[in-house]
């Protein structure tokens, strides 16, 4: 029977005048196969998403980049390993340990089935700051007993799992503790979507081994659907177009979940600002010198919980060397602005996975993440995104450079 199934997807999967056609019965017959390291609220938000959506039709699916991504819908994927190293979470069902503490971000899906998942006691190494155990336990992480887990533990879990992507969601600055996951998807034969500022995708040595096991990736530092960064880029590139000159902006933002206090300490920060200020530097018209740019969290408020609000300022000329100021106050629940990006992320390496494309998925990257492998205006990112899910942007580093005008390396 499974055998029947394989045959039935590569048959359903149709190349017609340079496109790819996927077959609905691919998304009613077959499940994409997530795990997910760190439970905390951007999987709180992304497992209630699966669940929300999946009572929705397309008509009413608000919230969404695509409802239909080559043949999948949101309802398609299905969590079957999840990793954690807090004693509230470990050993419980993921569909109990998404409402967990610290968790604190809205739910507006309740009704989470069970998923008999049970979330595994995963590794610690750097995915803890020692100041968050100045806090109170509803505000910080409660390490548990369990025994840590090797990187045999975590392998045999996600090969027992049939897991076929892996998403990374540990805290910003856990550097060896992403690197130590990325190496067991490699070792696993998996996909890996990395949606923190440790960067993999856009480190050429890590990139390099998951194009030699042909396994896709997607990275780095995800994207809200209309978050700080995305808001911030399309400002700044609002100005260029009219012919504005940006001579000095700031962002700061601000709030009170588990990220924000993590981020306290700033020796865990120096991959976030650089991730977040490369995204806007990338689209300016003229990079501006560090001291006319400050891009980062600015504090850590509990009472805000999930709500992260930011504040954007833009000064510059309009014609006659006329001075303006723009200033700009956004208000969002943090965890829920990304869960649809991150559907859409699962969905464009599923198609990867399928058509045997490994490596680096260009379009997508810069689509979704802040600190792509490489940076393309939104515009252009948009299409190359699009593009991927018809089948016709399968482009390779060597051309990149020469094929889109405008792009900037990331350093």
């Amino acid at each position: 029977m499974q055998h029947f199934f394989y045959v039935f997807t590569l048959l359903s999967t149709i190349y017609h005048q340079g496109k790819f056609y996927h077959s609905r019965f691919i998304s009613i017959m077959k499940k994409i196969k997530v795990a997910i390291v760190g439970v905390g609220n951007c999987t709180s938000s992304l497992v209630q998403g699966i669940e929300y959506y999946k009572n929705k039709s397309e008509k009413d699916a608000i919230g969404l980049m695509h409802w239909d991504l080559g043949g999948y819908l949101p309802g398609d994927i299905e969590v079957v390993a999840a990793f954690d190293i807090d004693k509230r979470k470990v050993g419980k069902d993921v569909s109990e340990a998404i409402f967990e503490l610290p968790n604190c971000t809205v739910v507006f899906c309740k009704d989470v089935p069970k998923t008999g998942v049970r979330v595994n006691m995963g590794k610690i190494l750097d995915g803890f700051s020692d100041h968050m155990k100045n806090y109170e336990d509803k505000h910080t992480f409660v390490i548990s007993d369990e025994q840590e887990a090797s990187g045999e533990d975590v392998i045999n879990v996600l090969k027992e799992s049939g897991a076929e992507i892996l998403i990374n969601y540990l805290p910003v600055g856990s550097e060896k503790a992403t690197k130590f996951y990325a190496d067991c998807t490699l070792k696993s034969g998996m996909a890996f979507i990395n949606n923190m500022p440790v960067f993999i995708a856009s480190n050429p040595e890590w990139a390099e081994k998951f194009k030699d096991k042909g396994l896709p990736i997607i990275g780095d530092d995800i994207k809200a659907q209309i978050g700080a960064t995305i808001t911030h880029r399309v400002l700044a590139d609002l100005f260029n177009k009219r012919g504005a000159k940006i001579e000095r902006t700031y962002q700061l933002n601000t709030g009170g979940n588990t990220d924000f206090l993590n981020m306290l300490n700033s020796d865990r920060l120096a991959s976030k600002k650089v991730s977040k200020t490369e995204a806007v530097q990338s689209v300016l018209a003229e990079r501006l010198d560090a001291d006319n740019i400050h891009i980062g969290p600015s504090d850590y408020i509990p009472w805000q919980k999930d709500n992260k609000i930011c504040f954007i300022r833009i000064e510059g000329k309009l014609f006659g060397d006329v001075p303006m100021n723009l200033e700009l106050r956004l208000s969002v629940e943090d965890s829920p602005n990304s869960g649809g990006v991150s559907i859409d992320a699962i969905r464009f390496c599923k198609l990867a996975l399928e058509r045997g494309q490994g490596g680096i998925l260009y379009g997508p990257s810069a689509f979704l993440m802040k600190h792509p492998p490489k940076q393309f205006t939104d515009d252009e990112a948009y299409r190359l995104a699009e593009e991927f899910i018809t089948g016709e942007n399968n482009i390779s580093l060597k051309i990149l450079p020469e094929l889109v005008p405008g792009i900037n390396e990331n350093k």
